[in-house]
């Protein structure tokens, strides 16, 4: 029986309506909808996912780890309605969650009729097991797609049912954290080593590098989309990139995201020895962290100094005292346009060589 199935013959046994999510609070069934449904039902039914806010009152009754059925309360402030949440779990792992609206009476869904649905419940924490199982073997794959290899990647390309478009993510792996990557939403591919890597959808792009990053509590880079997952290669090797940026220059962390980088864009392709050589344009003013920072903000404001002393919190006569001082220490004159993008940029890799 598949999971639509599943939730169609537990909302005919109950005569309640149902919803099935996933660890991640996605929607991936529910039956058609009779009597009174709350905004949250609703909200699930159409955006296919709870909100932060729901799922952090859900997870304050323990569904995570309950053995059983858990009765949560209505909350008219949320749009609550009463409800029952049998958790899906199999060898003592929460899959996900089967939600079951409380009768319109009030009555509450009663225990004997939770009994009747139990084998249903089992049968779909089994589905969900297999899945995440199957997740993780078509993860083992995916260093192959993301390989710089054309063969490499053709081969693991035609064993992957995947559609575009598609973005990469890397996340920083932490030693001392154990994840479960499987609770990432459906759709989502990731492989385990530093950096972790995954293959998202790419609307979801965005959101599963915040919860990675929450996971990992290290710094993560999302590569740009592609439409055809035959070029995720190369939103990979943005998605490393990114996160290069994301360790190294404080304004882009803890997430930094490929198509918002500028000119890091180019100096992360850079190697180190690259970005030591166009730092030490520099040298002479980075021993002076003050003087470099007020350069750095005065070329990052195009040379406006209003602009630049607001910035800083400075009146702006100590700015043009700061810049003659930096003039004096790079022996040139900051009013020359080659002198300030030489500056600017050697400013900029010394950040990533950092």
């Amino acid at each position: 029986m598949e999971l639509q199935e599943t939730v169609d013959e537990v909302a005919r046994v109950l005569g309640a309506s149902a919803t099935l999510e996933d660890r991640a609070f996605q929607l991936l069934a529910y039956a058609a909808q009779s009597g009174d449904i709350d905004a949250v039902r609703r909200d699930s039914i159409l955006r296919r996912r709870a909100t932060d806010e729901v799922r952090a009152y859900f997870e304050g009754y323990g569904i995570a780890t309950a053995p059983g059925p858990i009765r949560i309360p209505a909350d008219d402030a949320l749009g609550v309605l009463a409800r029952v949440c049998v958790p899906l779990r199999r060898a003592g792992v929460t899959y996900g969650y089967l939600w079951l609206l409380d009768p319109a009476d009030g009555g509450g869904v009663p225990d004997a009729m939770l009994a009747r649905i139990a084998p249903l419940a089992e049968d779909a924490a089994g589905l969900l097991a297999l899945e995440a199982r199957n997740r993780q073997e078509l993860g083992r794959g995916l260093r192959e797609l993301l390989s710089a290899d054309p063969e490499r990647r053709a081969a693991a390309l035609a064993r992957l049912d995947i559609e575009g478009p598609v973005a990469a993510v890397a996340v920083r792996a932490a030693p001392d954290r154990t994840t479960a990557l499987w609770t990432l939403p459906r759709g989502v591919l990731a492989e385990p080593g530093d950096p972790v890597a995954l293959l998202v959808p790419a609307p979801l792009a965005a959101e599963v590098a915040a919860r990675a990053h929450a996971m990992y509590r290290t710094p993560a880079g999302v590569g740009g989309p592609r439409r055809d997952p035959a070029d995720a290669w190369r939103s990979w090797r943005e998605a490393r990139q990114a996160l290069r940026v994301a360790e190294r220059v404080e304004r882009f962390g803890p997430v930094a995201a490929w198509p918002d980088l500028g000119v890091y864009r180019m100096l992360a392709r850079l190697p180190a020895a690259d970005l030591a050589e166009l730092a030490a344009e520099a040298a002479d003013l980075l021993t002076d962290p003050e003087l470099a920072h007020t350069v750095e903000v005065y070329l990052d404001q195009g040379g406006h100094a209003q602009q630049a002393a607001a910035e800083l919190g400075v009146h702006r006569q100590t700015l043009y005292y700061r810049l003659s001082k930096a003039e004096r220490a790079v022996a040139a004159d900051l009013s020359d346009g080659e002198t300030r993008l030489r500056l600017h940029l050697a400013l900029k890799a010394a950040r990533m060589a950092a």
